[in-house]
């Protein structure tokens, strides 16, 4: 491949101002700088769960504490740039059982803006980075428009 056509391949790690600010969320937890030469793929590598490596994973299982984390960054991600759209402040609020299932909602003023009913936590992932800037963006979106339509509640 040359210079000019691997210069204008996509990239969904740098294309996505989803992924970019997971990426930020990432490195905003690193405080000692322990992931500084760590490519921004790799830091987030563990999104990817392909259909195969899902389908390894037991059906019925306790999640981890790291996926819980994992997945409590990818919202986050998703309320700053709701955020950062909107100007209104958004609250995550996770509830979720010890076999991995519950309820993930992003609150803004006392507006539920995102609402995600969870289940099998432990098997948390996308097929690939393309899906996992999909869904976050998709989300985002969502979540703007929820308060488009609903101002004064957002800004109660």
């Amino acid at each position: 491949m040359t210079d000019a056509a691997e210069a204008t391949k996509a990239n969904p790690i740098t294309d996505s101002p989803f992924v970019a600010q997971l990426v930020k969320v990432w490195r905003a937890h690193d405080s000692h700088g322990h992931w500084d030469g760590k490519d921004d793929a790799k830091l987030i590598e563990e999104y990817i769960v392909d259909k195969a490596a899902r389908k390894a994973l037991p059906i019925i299982a306790d999640p981890d504490p790291e996926i819980l984390w994992r997945m409590e960054l990818y919202y986050n991600a998703i309320a700053l740039l709701i955020e950062k759209a909107t100007g209104v402040m958004i609250t995550p609020m996770l509830k979720m059982s010890h076999e991995g299932f519950g309820r993930m909602v992003l609150i803004g003023g006392r507006l539920i803006v995102v609402n995600k009913q969870l289940r099998d936590v432990h098997r948390f992932g996308f097929d690939s980075y393309a899906k996992l800037a999909e869904e976050g963006e998709k989300q985002v979106k969502a979540g703007v428009e929820m308060i488009e339509k609903f101002p004064e509640a957002a800004n109660y």
